[in-house]
């Protein structure tokens, strides 16, 4: 028989780890450890619970040219972290295969804008790490590595209140807070939280870049970029001979749609030069060069970018990114991953480690790449001293964007682009609206595209809302989301930085230590003491820096005012802002391509029919077109016209060129491509007064 002592003692031992923690993360990301370094200095006791055996995520994972905007509202311990960095790399030491003056001071704040506490922003992946590890012995850090959230009956919760996580290994953590600080928002999933995966329909928040974007060409990461249309056929022309690989045979989908597709991920992989510390890609297991076939086409039509995202960091290394139409986004190849079994993610990462290296060894092995291509990546090889346990290949994939939670605030483009105002600032982002492609589909005319890259510019600095770093009231009294956090899909486009996450995972763990001393739900955390507790910790919530004044409101405008980003673009238009002034964030341009393959369409609902005049907005330069030809859609059919581009009049703070004035019913329409120009096609926005 069992005694009572002995249950007795069971019992107070459970309760005993019931209550040894204030705050529970899980993951293994930079805001775990910024996360758990905040707790630290707010005296609350904190573990990591971390799925990972390296820490730092993708920040240590390859990512070292660090995405940042303005550095300005970089703050608290994301700052510090780059601080370390800099401190990192004064060491003669951290130089091993190249001379500190060699490489000189790319990526390094200056003092007039750091002050003493110098920071760089560009370093090696170890060196990461490093910090990392650096935290978590300064601090005094509990963490527990390779331990995995147990997804389906991990999560014990007492009504909104989560109590303890266990996992697979059947270790169980009490704590009064949680943090779910993955990429992949495990913990916030499995608790029941609210959550969306893919793009939303642009009608849901009333956005206009957040859906399916067929047609809109925003960077040069699309076919358009090439010289010449490459068909999606293996015999090109003929769609009996079979799709070639990498293409998706499925319909693209209506513009503004939403759907379940998320971003292409891909390495941010780690390469070198130095012959000392090279080695040559290896031949991944299950290789198959016809999965190159789509690329070898874009490489024999002299596209020449190549190598344009091979960014140098120290020590004769890169931190290599996609870049162009066939590069090492893994197009289409990672819809399932979000909410995969753990068995499941793994064979996704591990197909994308396969596309990854058998592209490297195909473009420096095969016999059919242009020479002088091949030739270059022959220089390249995987570093000796990264990833040393994993062949030296990244331990991390970037996960782009996975769950994204529907919490107490939805951030959206809006806010981002300060149509509308945030509440309650937590940090601050910056970086341009920025996804990924999404879908690689075939055009009516059996050529191949892509689907889904949006760069949007956010005018400067945007504040982030403490709302989405919570859950809905109801779901989560004790739980803090700071990298799946609330977002749409375009929105996350640019809060997915990982200087952010930083930001937001010192904030997150702010705000669960003043909820354990007030005894309150997350939801109710008194704002004004938050906010006054994070700027006394460095974070910056509101951007007081110059703004462009090169800018002008179109709502300050009298008219119909549509500005490029409203446009339905084909082609490859390229945004722009060096001139002295125009409409909202940039303009945009044809490259001077004079390829016929640039259209941009402007519809509006005009209030009532009658007489209008249609003006467009164009920044004034001697290499315009002066024969660009748009089309104007009116009542009584349509008028085409030749447009000298080069000399529009100034007014109302920008330049316009008038098209004449027009019947319209209750719809207007205007078109212009680059089709027969004789310089630059530029479109800033269009604009119809009423006469």
């Amino acid at each position: 028989m069992i005694s009572r002592t002995f249950l007795a003692s069971i019992a107070l031992t459970l309760t005993t780890q019931a209550a040894d923690h204030d705050i529970v993360i899980y993951g293994g990301t930079c805001a775990a450890i910024t996360s758990a370094v905040q707790a630290k200095q707010m005296g609350k006791s904190v573990i990591v619970v971390s799925p990972d055996k390296h820490l730092g995520g993708l920040s240590s994972g390859g990512l070292g040219f660090t995405d940042t905007g303005n550095k300005a509202v970089i703050g608290g311990l994301a700052r510090d972290f780059y601080h370390r960095i800099y401190l990192h790399y004064q060491k003669p030491t951290s130089w091993v295969q190249q001379k500190q003056s060699e490489y000189g001071n790319k990526g390094q704040g200056t003092p007039a804008m750091d002050g003493e506490n110098r920071t760089m922003w560009i370093f090696e992946p170890h060196a990461a790490e490093q910090v990392f590890e650096d935290y978590v012995k300064e601090f005094g850090i509990e963490v527990v590595r390779d331990e995995w959230l147990d997804r389906a009956k991990g999560v014990t919760k007492e009504g909104d209140k989560i109590t303890s996580i266990t996992t697979l290994s059947g270790k169980t953590y009490a704590g009064k807070m949680f943090i779910d600080a993955t990429y992949e928002g495990d913990l916030m999933a499995a608790a029941g939280v609210d959550y969306h995966v893919g793009r939303e329909a642009n009608s849901v928040y009333g956005e206009e870049h957040n859906g399916i974007q067929v047609g809109v060409l925003h960077h040069g990461h699309h076919f358009g970029a090439v010289k010449q249309p490459i068909s999606a056929y293996k015999i090109p022309g003929d769609p009996k001979s079979g799709v070639l690989p990498r293409i998706s045979i499925e319909p693209v989908g209506e513009f503004g749609a939403g759907d379940k597709r998320v971003q292409a991920y891909c390495f941010r992989s780690c390469y070198t030069t130095d012959p000392s510390n090279r080695i040559p890609f290896p031949k991944p297991e299950g290789y198959d060069a016809s999965q190159y076939d789509l690329l070898l086409r874009v490489l024999n039509a002299d596209w020449p970018e190549f190598f344009e995202k091979f960014d140098p960091i120290p020590n004769f290394k890169t931190d290599t990114n996609n870049h162009g139409p066939f590069s090492f986004d893994n197009i289409g190849y990672n819809y399932d991953y979000p909410e995969a079994s753990y068995e499941r993610r793994r064979e996704i990462i591990a197909e994308h480690r396969l596309y990854q290296q058998g592209l490297l060894w195909f473009v420096a092995n095969d016999p059919r790449v242009p020479k002088k291509v091949q030739e270059e990546l022959q220089t390249w090889g995987l570093p000796k001293d990264e990833f040393t346990d994993n062949g030296n290949w990244s331990h991390q994939l970037y996960i782009r964007e996975a769950r994204r939670m529907i919490g107490a605030y939805v951030m959206t483009e809006n806010e981002l682009r300060k149509k509308k105002p945030t509440p309650y600032s937590v940090g601050m982002g910056s970086y341009t609206i920025d996804s990924h492609n999404v879908q690689r589909y075939i055009t009516p005319e059996g050529n191949v595209q892509n689907e889904g890259d949006i760069g949007v510019s956010t005018n400067g600095p945007y504040e982030i809302a403490y709302g989405s770093l919570v859950p809905k009231a109801g779901q989560g009294s004790n739980l803090l989301v700071p990298v799946a956090m609330s977002a749409t899909h375009i929105a996350y486009g640019s809060i997915r930085m990982e200087p952010v996450f930083m930001i937001l995972g010192q904030s997150a763990a702010t705000a669960a230590a003043m909820a354990i001393d007030g005894n309150l739900p997350v939801q109710k955390v008194p704002y004004q003491q938050l906010r006054e507790r994070l700027q006394k910790d460095g974070q910056i919530l509101q951007y007081v820096g110059p703004k462009d004044t090169r800018s002008v409101d179109p709502k300050k405008l009298q008219g119909i005012i549509l500005d490029d980003t409203a446009a339905k673009l084909t082609g490859h238009w390229v945004h722009s802002s060096a001139a002295k002034s125009f409409l909202s964030d940039d303009y945009i341009h044809d490259g001077n391509a004079k390829d016929g393959q640039c259209r941009a369409r402007f519809e509006t609902k005009l209030p009532k029919a009658g007489k209008y005049r249609v003006m467009l907005a164009a920044a004034p330069s001697g290499n315009r077109a002066t024969n660009a030809p748009f089309e104007i859609h009116h009542k009584e059919g349509v008028t085409n016209l030749k447009v000298n581009l080069k000399e529009p009049k100034a007014a109302e703070g920008l330049f316009w060129i008038d098209l004449g004035a027009y019947e319209f019913g209750n719809e207007a329409a205007v078109s212009v491509t680059n089709a027969g120009a004789d310089g630059y096609v530029v479109v800033d926005g269009m604009r119809w007064i009423a006469e």
